[in-house]
């Protein structure tokens, strides 16, 4: 029944943005905004090679933080359990919390994608790159509006990527970047055993309850614009758009298409391996594995 309903409200969507398109004066607002905003003169043109690796790395920690956060909510007896070694430079007064290896592993990846995401930063706006992702004139919002329509008349707005994005992926990209990203840290260091549990002041004003109640929402947003993702970069070129992002290259080769064939491989074999009988090893050299 609710997938019969959600055909229906899809039809609906889709032959009211069409009858929309069909008057004159929406058309000529069309012609207006048509679903992009001009970028600034010093606008870089084309993505760089470290951009590929950058959405590589992303997509890669992305997929398996989701994977081991869920593991971590819906896991009632973990099959092992890891406590940090105390010495060394990581050595504290109190004695280290014993936590389930899928914990390990998504506080692990979750310190290699914050890393990642540090680097992203700082290529960002040291190439000027930021300029394709970040809204610069208040017309984004018209134009957001306008490849709305387009894409719910399903006439979709083709951008050329390897020029400029159209305004809702700028939006999108924007939200993912600037909002759900720091959002994720944020209540993923609050729900963390790193936290300081005697600040009370600080707990007080930041409890640990409105980050659970954000946590998720956000892992569900990614999981959301994923999604989306993926089925736009097949529906609007593929190989074109899969060498902008992966072959930083403006052409219809084959090329980008076999990186991400190759980058899907080690995503689904890092999947397959995440595991006790593969990670104990890994988590020993700093702690102690048990059951």
């Amino acid at each position: 029944m609710a997938v019969l309903v959600a055909v229906l409200v899809l039809a609906a969507v889709v032959m009211g943005a069409q009858w929309l398109r069909s008057l004159a004066p929406v058309e000529a607002w069309l012609a207006e905004y048509p679903g992009h905003s001009a970028l600034p003169a010093s606008a870089p043109t084309g993505l760089p090679w470290w951009l590929g690796w950058q959405h590589f790395l992303n997509a890669f920690f992305i997929v398996l933080i989701i994977r081991s956060g869920w593991k971590v909510r819906t896991t009632q007896r973990p099959e092992a359990h890891w406590t940090r070694n105390n010495s060394g430079i990581l050595k504290t007064k109190t004695p280290p919390v014993k936590i389930s290896l899928d914990l390990w592993l998504h506080l692990s990846l979750d310190l290699l994608w914050i890393f990642n995401g540090i680097v992203f930063y700082v290529l960002l706006f040291a190439t000027g790159q930021w300029m394709r992702i970040v809204p610069t004139s208040w017309d984004i919002v018209p134009n957001a509006v306008s490849s709305a329509l387009q894409y719910a008349s399903m006439d979709w707005p083709l951008e050329n990527g390897w020029i400029h994005y159209n305004a809702m992926q700028v939006l999108a990209y924007f939200t993912v970047v600037s909002i759900a990203a720091p959002l994720a840290i944020l209540s993923g260091m609050r729900m963390s055993p790193v936290w300081p549990k005697d600040a009370e002041r600080l707990n007080k004003a930041y409890p640990v309850e409105i980050a659970r109640k954000v946590h998720v929402p956000v892992m569900v947003f990614f999981v959301g614009f994923i999604i989306v993702h993926v089925i736009l970069v097949f529906t609007t070129g593929a190989l074109r758009n899969l060498n902008h992002m992966y072959a930083s290259q403006d052409t219809q080769s084959w090329t980008g298409f076999w990186i991400f064939s190759a980058s899907l491989a080690i995503m689904a074999a890092a999947w397959f391996l995440a595991r006790p009988s593969f990670l104990s090893p890994i988590a020993s050299l700093t702690g102690k594995v048990s059951r």
